[in-house]
């Protein structure tokens, strides 16, 4: 009777091991992200700052996953950096270091701007967002700049 238990235990044990060496293990690295932010002005004076305020939501979290962003500004001149950092070059990368960050715009001209900010993690998955602002001139200014003619 000990000796069936014995064989029965060792058989249980190697059924266990055999199961735990699949090579069906799925480990999940590559996870879907998407980044929210606050209400932008739609207008901006030339040398105006908009600050947006932004945060990276990810569906999983891996440890080894790097966030980056790069732009491409399609209108207008202007220019986008984060933090105290110097201004960032259009369709560089730069790391997204925090969850939560800020951006900040700074038009450089009357045209109007359409940038277009693309978030990417380190195993290619990428989340577009377009930020569209337009030159705030008020009707006296308009007039001022026309009686001049």
């Amino acid at each position: 009777m000990r000796k069936c238990a014995s064989y029965i235990i060792f058989t249980l044990l190697l059924a266990a091991i055999a199961c735990a060496c699949s090579d069906d293990i799925d480990i999940m690295q590559d996870y879907e992200f998407s980044v929210s932010h606050l209400p932008v002005p739609k207008k901006l004076q030339v040398n105006e700052v908009a600050e947006i305020r932004c945060t990276l939501h990810r569906q999983g979290e891996y440890d080894n996953t790097r966030y980056y962003l790069r732009y491409f500004q399609y209108d207008g001149s202007g220019l986008l950096w984060m933090n105290d950092d110097e201004p960032f070059l259009p369709n560089d990368a730069y790391e997204i270091t925090d969850i939560s960050f800020r951006l900040y715009f700074r038009s450089m001209s009357e045209d109007a701007h359409n940038v277009e900010v693309v978030f990417f993690d380190s195993f290619g998955r990428e989340f577009p967002l377009i930020f569209t602002f337009n030159n705030e001139t008020t009707e006296e200014e308009v007039e001022t700049e026309t009686s001049g003619i």
